[in-house]
């Protein structure tokens, strides 16, 4: 019998921004692709906290690479928890500029497109099954309006691109989690074969952050959301 495939799953995170030496979700994308998981292969990258850049680059990525998965990694520095973001926004309204000097307000990220994007991950069975394994872990409803949100947005663009319109109905359970519930709120393609979401990390000790939130425990949580990913694939 011939073995099953690995998935392949993406992993991104960004650069240092706002004067720290550190971003969290950067290192953690690199780790994660060095030390690799025995259920998937694991690609990192790491992108540039900026509005122009991060987009084309991730879209590159994803066509680099050909994931089934791709998890956009983020840093929260003001939450306590690791957050799987529901929805992302057609807004970009940042009380900072990026790392390119942008600074955007009231600005929509596409003129044309929806109003909100919802993940294509389980993002409630991911906050769950970190949070049950004594790491804090709670479902966000939005990825906010910095260059996060404007990723997770482009992200779930591509997907819907990569769907069709001609793609048939799907079921997972993950379709539960990503159902738009409310009119001008645009849900995701039925059936769409990538698998794509934003998970906020919050920041480690070396930033400031609570003590508990070392590095190696955000990787912990990060390999328990790829494990349930998988197995909810399954």
């Amino acid at each position: 019998m011939t073995p099953p495939t690995l998935p392949t799953v993406l992993v991104t995170g960004f650069e240092p921004f706002g004067g720290a030496a550190v971003n969290p979700s950067g290192e953690l994308a690199r780790r994660l692709a060095e030390l690799g998981h025995p259920d998937c292969h694991i690609v990192g990258e790491v992108l540039p906290v900026s509005f122009t850049q991060a987009p084309g680059l991730l879209a590159a990525a994803i066509d680099a690479h050909d994931p089934d998965i791709v998890i956009m990694l983020g840093l929260a520095e003001n939450r306590r928890a690791i957050t799987p973001e529901r929805i992302a926004i057609n807004l970009a309204d940042a009380p900072v500029a990026d790392n390119d000097g942008l600074h955007l307000t009231d600005a929509p990220l596409e003129p044309h497109g929806p109003a909100a994007r919802f993940a294509l991950l389980p993002v409630t069975q991911i906050a769950h099954a970190i949070a049950n394994a004594g790491i804090p872990a709670e479902v966000s409803l939005s990825a906010g309006s910095y260059v996060c949100n404007a990723l997770m947005y482009a992200g779930l663009g591509i997907a819907e691109q990569r769907v069709g319109a001609g793609a048939g109905a799907g079921s997972s359970s993950r379709g539960a989690d990503a159902r738009a519930g409310a009119a001008g709120l645009a849900g995701p393609a039925s059936g769409a074969p990538l698998q794509i979401g934003f998970i906020h990390v919050p920041a480690t000790p070396q930033l400031g952050g609570d003590p508990h939130n070392t590095l190696d425990e955000l990787e912990r949580g990060i390999r328990i959301a790829i494990t349930t990913i998988i197995d909810e694939r399954a």
